[in-house]
């Protein structure tokens, strides 16, 4: 690919285009007409939720995908009957495994044509990976950013890959925090854990999508939407979906907040815009939700966690240039992998 490419620093590119799709378009409704025979792809968390949808979603499409898993009993067990699926282990907590994966896979000598960084965590309580880490931090960007610059070669092999983050709308709770990312200085609240790992996700999407698109490669980080289904929020503390006004007090959620709530197929929508959409073909480094582009969020749309629709739109912060730079390098500090040129 020549010529100048223009990035999405400061969110530039980040206007919805119509793309046709919305907030209720399923997975199946995105791959319609789509073929991936020949194409290969890797998913994070491809054994359960949206991962698990996007797992199937790309199979029947053609593609062959390689689902790298900490817990391969269950990888087997959900994903049972697919064809074309590889199961591999991986901690995303756990630096040395992302590099036998990734030693595994660039063995092969085939190409990566879609890296899907889907797997998470949420809301958990204070824990730390060998090196000291917070989780949320480890597992949700720093895991994501080790595994894609190890796959580099993979994905430039493939002369038009896509990278394709899945971050959240929870990026809204926290810029990154640069002074103190780890929370060894100030008080634990999972909250601003979760959010700090989410914006990370976008501005990693920026970068890289600056950094690769001369390659072939571009990346999209994305908003899912609130879905119902997934084990994402396991190990949050119930009171949390209380006092966001989600569950009463036995642990029900509400009936009007369940009615707007995604299914998983729903989900799953959004990553397979960004992963194969041709509506995306000549952009880059922008953070989607609903099969869209996202609007930038300037703190003039009013947000109500018990109306998930209301979830909406991008933070400038998430997708600054100093920021973006800024983390680019810290990340490289922190995993101790550069990514090659």
């Amino acid at each position: 690919m020549k010529g100048k490419i223009q990035a999405n620093y400061n969110g530039l590119l980040q206007k919805p285009i119509g793309s046709g799709f919305g907030y209720r378009s399923t997975a199946s409704d995105i791959i319609e007409g789509i073929d991936l025979t020949g194409k290969i792809a890797l998913v994070t968390g491809g054994h359960a939720g949206i991962g698990l949808e996007t797992v199937k979603t790309f199979v029947r499409a053609g593609a062959k995908v390689v689902v790298p898993a900490r817990d391969i009993h269950k990888a087997e067990k959900n994903l049972a009957g697919l064809e074309n699926v590889l199961i591999r282990q991986m901690d995303l907590m756990d630096p040395g495994s992302i590099d036998l994966l990734a030693v595994d896979f660039l063995a092969t000598g085939e190409p990566l044509h879609l890296l899907i960084n889907n797997a998470g965590i949420m809301w958990v309580p204070l824990r730390r990976d060998k090196r000291g880490y917070e989780s949320q931090l480890a597992t949700n960007h720093l895991g994501h950013f080790h595994l894609t610059a190890r796959l580099w070669p993979a994905l430039k092999k493939a002369q038009g890959a896509r990278v394709v983050n899945v971050s959240s709308y929870g990026h809204q709770m926290a810029p990154f925090n640069f002074e103190d990312p780890n929370f060894l200085h100030r008080d634990y609240e999972t909250l601003q854990g979760y959010g700090q790992s989410k914006t990370a996700n976008n501005l990693f999407a920026v970068e890289l999508d600056r950094r690769g698109a001369n390659f072939g490669i571009r990346a999209f980080s994305l908003h899912p939407g609130s879905v119902y289904g997934t084990e994402l929020g396991r190990d949050a503390p119930a009171g949390l979906f209380q006092q966001m006004g989600l569950q009463d007090a036995n642990g029900d959620i509400y009936p009007e907040v369940a009615a707007k709530l995604k299914n998983v197929a729903q989900g799953a929508a959004t990553t397979i815009w960004c992963a194969t959409s041709p509506q995306l073909k000549d952009i880059g480094g922008v953070y989607c939700e609903n099969a869209d582009i996202a609007e930038l969020d300037e703190g003039s749309i009013e947000h109500k966690y018990d109306d998930p629709m209301t979830l909406h739109g991008v933070r400038s912060y998430s997708l600054d240039e100093r920021n973006a730079k800024k983390l680019w390098a810290l990340s490289e500090h922190m995993t101790g992998v550069l990514l090659p040129g």
